[in-house]
């Protein structure tokens, strides 16, 4: 059992809370701290959980084996510093920090021995687990390139990066933005009320590495949208994986096409519950749900993985993603931002944690 408190209020914490209400048996919430009282009071009642009004509170009364913290990416830096000076380890929010200054400060904290991960979830999808488990099994060879519409900015990156095997290489970039008409769809509060025309705002954003490239080109409303789908080609010297096909070389005479499959009890009859067991592709199991069988969307399954992988870091185990990955995905998405912004290729210099990820790598 892992005990973590939660620091925030806003939209996002609901996923560790769901995460820890589908899985009793290995999370718990120790408690809930936030700004707007009647916000996390209104949370805090419809999951059951301890409200506290700060995070010296939580710490004192439950003693969490972590904290997450959910709050605005402005407050973020400051609440992880304050939980570092009572050395409790954080599962901080995405991206860790606004700026490459913030982001040094706490690579400075992280040097003193903070133990500070960071909650990104989007590897951590069945999905583009199952993929990124596929790309680097050897089938496609060497990648060389990652085209990607399935998530904004760092997040994006983050996926590219791993594709590519990508640490704190030297990278070229380029970017610009494009605004186009679009039917309003879903959002963050439900389903559209009237049919109305709203404005899409995309990025298209290259990040040449040299000898590997990657590009993310993704749209506003693509998370919601029922006609704004996901999109991904990964490119490697023997074969390459169009969105949920494979196809590569076994030898250079013998193609092989697969399909990945997703495997969900409860459908057309079958009694076994209702929860994704995992993606396979041919005879293999590329990805196995490590929540079943809990009921969770994709992206829930995501955050309850990183929260039990973060729950085994703070034990010994291995990092769920750490503070110089985090800050490497943020670095490169400012400066895509930036490279829309001007109209200009930027490049990359080294960073105070990009050491780290070249250990790692």
């Amino acid at each position: 059992m892992a005990r973590f408190g939660i620091v925030g209020a806003g939209w996002r914490v609901n996923w560790f809370l769901r995460a820890a209400r589908a899985l009793p048996e290995k999370l718990q919430v120790a408690g809930l701290a936030a700004r707007r009282p009647q916000r996390a009071f209104d949370i805090a009642a419809a999951y059951g959980v301890n409200l506290y009004r700060s995070l010296s509170e939580i710490i004192a009364a439950e003693t969490p084996d972590f904290v997450v913290t959910s709050v605005s990416l402005p407050a973020n830096p400051t609440i992880i510093r304050q939980l570092v000076e009572q050395d409790m380890p954080v599962l901080s929010e995405t991206p860790p920090a606004a700026t490459v200054e913030e982001m040094t400060e706490l690579w400075a904290l992280q040097e003193q021995g903070a133990r500070i991960q960071v909650a990104e979830q989007f590897h951590r999808q069945p999905h583009h687990a199952a993929r990124l488990a596929f790309a680097h099994s050897g089938r496609l060879g060497p990648i060389s390139q990652v085209q990607l519409s399935a998530c904004h900015g760092y997040h994006g990156i983050s996926l590219i990066r791993r594709f590519l095997g990508i640490g704190a290489e030297h990278a070229t970039v380029t970017a610009r933005r494009f605004t186009s008409p679009i039917l309003q769809g879903p959002t963050r509060q439900g389903p559209p009320l009237e049919e109305k025309v709203s404005q899409s705002n995309q990025l298209i954003a290259t990040f040449d590495f040299g000898d590997r490239l990657g590009i993310l080109d993704f749209t506003s409303d693509q998370y919601f949208s029922w006609v704004r789908g996901q999109r991904l080609l990964v490119r490697g010297e023997r074969g390459e994986i169009i969105d949920d096909k494979a196809a590569y070389l076994q030898d250079y005479l013998t193609p092989i096409h697969l399909t990945f499959t997703r495997r969900s009890a409860g459908h057309e009859g079958n009694l076994e519950g209702n929860y994704l067991k995992g993606i396979q592709a041919g005879e293999n199991w590329w990805y196995r749900n490590p929540t079943l069988p809990a009921e969770l969307s994709d992206d829930e399954i995501a955050v309850a993985d990183l929260l039990l992988r973060m729950a085994a870091y703070v034990r010994g185990g291995d990092p769920p993603y750490s503070l110089a990955e985090a800050c490497q995905d943020r670095y490169l998405d400012i400066l895509a931002a930036q490279a829309a912004d001007t109209a200009q290729p930027v490049t990359t210099h080294p960073q105070p944690w990009s050491q780290a990820l070249t250990t790692q790598s």
